[in-house]
């Protein structure tokens, strides 16, 4: 999940603004988990678009 669209239930502010010490842990906490975590679905589209073109290219070289 990524922290962007979060809303902190103490403050009633974005998260990933960090307006108070509860917004900045979670926003550290989530930051922490997995670097693939702040990746939005258009960049998850894009990088599988790449992986699957280069894979069409070594497939193709092999031929």
């Amino acid at each position: 999940m990524t922290y962007d669209r979060l809303v902190c239930a103490n403050c009633a502010a974005p998260v990933n603004e960090g307006r108070c010490p509860v917004c900045r842990a979670s926003r550290e906490r989530l930051q922490q988990e997995s670097p693939w975590t702040g990746l939005n679905p258009t960049a998850l589209i894009v990088l599988l678009a790449i992986l699957i073109a280069a894979l069409a290219v070594v497939a193709h070289q092999t031929v």
